[in-house]
């Protein structure tokens, strides 16, 4: 079989020392020092073998770059880090297929036709041998994993630099001093780590005026279920009240809440021919916001303000921007195969930004959903949310659930669950049945939200015509939020006092992260916004 050297079966193929440099007064440069060690096992798919096709991967460490003993920069540490999981890959399938072949073995030596020829004592010592065999490939099994283990280790301290670099705070007084010489390269990990700088990211303090440009998006502001041809749906958007109804040609709109005559709140009144009409002296308005008729008195003309409106796809749309609308509205339908069963509308006494912190993290799942979906759950020793460099979708590690944040607060969520309340697998893939949850958290003032909820399933479409089934789902929605609530207004209140709600980001907040370097990158104005492609 293959013999394999002890340290470069029990050591991961690259190691760090994570600071080398200090971190000058122009911005962060980290060294790594990186020692490749790959093993000098043999392959071990024989070219003859039918296994061979399916199992045969190009052995990756002649490609690998030679940095053993020398300072790398972060690029150069990527690329080795790169061909490590490329070896890890290789030498799995190699663990794997030493185990198959040595299974064909034993087929072979228990072949009846075989054993004509075989004394019995000859049968057992060949089958001592291969057993042998197979309890040291099974050994070479749990070193491959631990070496996958620790490779995804350090890539994840390597990743939580990077955080940390895109985090530390923009006044360059604050990096002085805070990286170790060269000559202390023997620091313990622990100790390196507590220096990294983690100020920057600083969500506190009362809520401020909504920058401009948070307005010049597509909100998606109601259900169309909820809008039918006699009735109105008032909601705050952005400080300013709104009202959707349908016109006379059945298209929704979306006119400010208030009468131009004695700002009457128009939603107390009634819907007329098409026209919301006033409650107060009976001026009627059509959905572009024209006054269209004036009762008892001279007309005159009148206007009141009114949005972009839309409607796609079972949502009603507005543009509340200054901008020209955009051309096109972003699908958020659920995936193909999965039917809507519940669609929620709540009103919630607390900023969106805070509100959309607390659905882009499911690290606080098995703390604080203890008695709804997330009963039962083991803790794990470490969460990770895997995403593309630049992006604001991935998934989550150990957890069967893919997410996504869609500008400008939007979640989307695709969880696998093959048994009802479990999770099973390690990815959605592996999972039998899904749930699909959209929210949409409308910024309704700056402590309040508009959130829509909408469940969809993949499974079980029977639930759709159990009488009051939307009682039930509601029931078990606010239960959830509840658990929430308490904390994100504790949170709320902290933040309003001064306190940084953001103040020690870790490895499994990556996405919220992103969430505010865009939504910061939006309040400074910033044309080219963050994570866009």
């Amino acid at each position: 079989m293959c013999s394999i050297a002890t340290a470069a079966a029990l050591s991961l193929p690259i190691s760090f020392s994570p600071y080398s440099k200090s971190i000058s007064k122009r911005g962060f440069k980290a060294g790594f020092r990186v020692f490749a060690i790959l093993g000098d096992e043999n392959g071990l798919v024989d070219k003859k073998n039918p296994w061979a096709a399916i199992f045969e991967v190009e052995q990756p460490r002649f490609k690998v770059t030679h940095v053993q003993g020398k300072f790398v920069d972060v690029n150069e540490a990527l690329e080795v880090a790169r061909f490590d999981i490329q070896y890890c890959d290789w030498r799995a399938r190699q663990d794997l297929l030493t185990i198959m072949l040595l299974h064909e073995k034993v087929v072979d030596v228990l072949n009846p036709l075989a054993r004509e020829y075989k004394s019995i004592g000859t049968v057992k010592k060949e089958l001592a041998e291969l057993q042998q065999e197979l309890a040291q490939a099974h050994r070479q099994v749990h070193i491959s994993e631990a070496r996958v283990g620790a490779a995804v280790d350090k890539l994840a301290y390597m990743e939580e630099l990077v955080n940390d670099r895109l985090l530390q705070d923009r006044s360059v007084t604050e990096t002085d001093g805070l990286s170790p010489a060269p000559s202390t390269s023997a620091e313990s990990l622990e100790t390196v780590k507590k220096k990294v700088p983690r100020k920057s990211l600083n969500v506190s303090g009362p809520v401020q005026p909504y920058h401009p440009g948070l307005k010049n998006f597509w909100y998606p502001v109601a259900f169309t279920s909820d809008l039918k041809d006699d009735t109105m749906v008032p909601m705050d958007c952005f400080e300013e009240p709104w009202v959707l109804f349908r016109g006379k040609d059945g298209k929704p709109g979306c006119i400010k809440n208030t009468c131009a005559h004695r700002a009457c709140p128009l939603d107390l009144g009634s819907i007329n021919e098409g026209r919301i009409q006033c409650p107060y002296h009976g001026w009627e308005y059509a959905t572009d916001g024209t006054c269209e008729k004036m009762p008892s008195t001279k007309f005159v003309n009148v206007k009141l303000k009114a949005l972009p409106c839309f409607e796609q796809e079972g949502m009603i749309w507005i543009w509340p921007g200054s901008d020209p609308p955009a051309a096109t509205i972003p699908s958020l339908q659920p995936p193909a195969g999965f039917k809507i069963h519940a669609e929620i509308v709540m009103e919630l006494p607390v900023e969106h930004g805070l509100l959309l912190d607390n659905l882009l993290d499911l690290a606080h799942a098995p703390f604080t959903h203890t008695s709804t979906f997330a009963k039962g759950w083991s803790v794990p020793s470490l969460v990770k949310f895997l995403t593309p460099a630049s992006g604001l979708q991935g998934y989550w590690d150990p957890y069967p659930i893919d997410m996504e944040f869609k500008p400008p607060c939007i979640v989307l969520s695709t969880i696998g669950i093959s048994k009802p309340g479990k999770l099973e697998g390690q990815s959605t893939s592996q999972c039998a049945t899904h749930l699909h949850q959209l929210h949409v958290c409308l910024p309704s003032s700056k402590n309040k939200t508009r959130l829509l909820y909408r469940m969809s399933l993949d499974f079980a479409p029977i639930l759709q015509y159990v009488p009051f089934i939307d009682h039930l789902w509601r029931h078990f929605a606010e239960k959830v939020l509840n658990e929430d609530l308490r904390l994100v207004l504790g949170q709320q209140d902290r933040m309003i006092k001064g306190e940084n709600i953001w103040n020690m980001p870790v490895s499994y907040d990556k996405l919220g992260v992103r969430y505010r370097l865009w939504r910061d990158a939006v309040d400074r104005g910033v044309k080219q916004l963050p994570f866009s492609s």
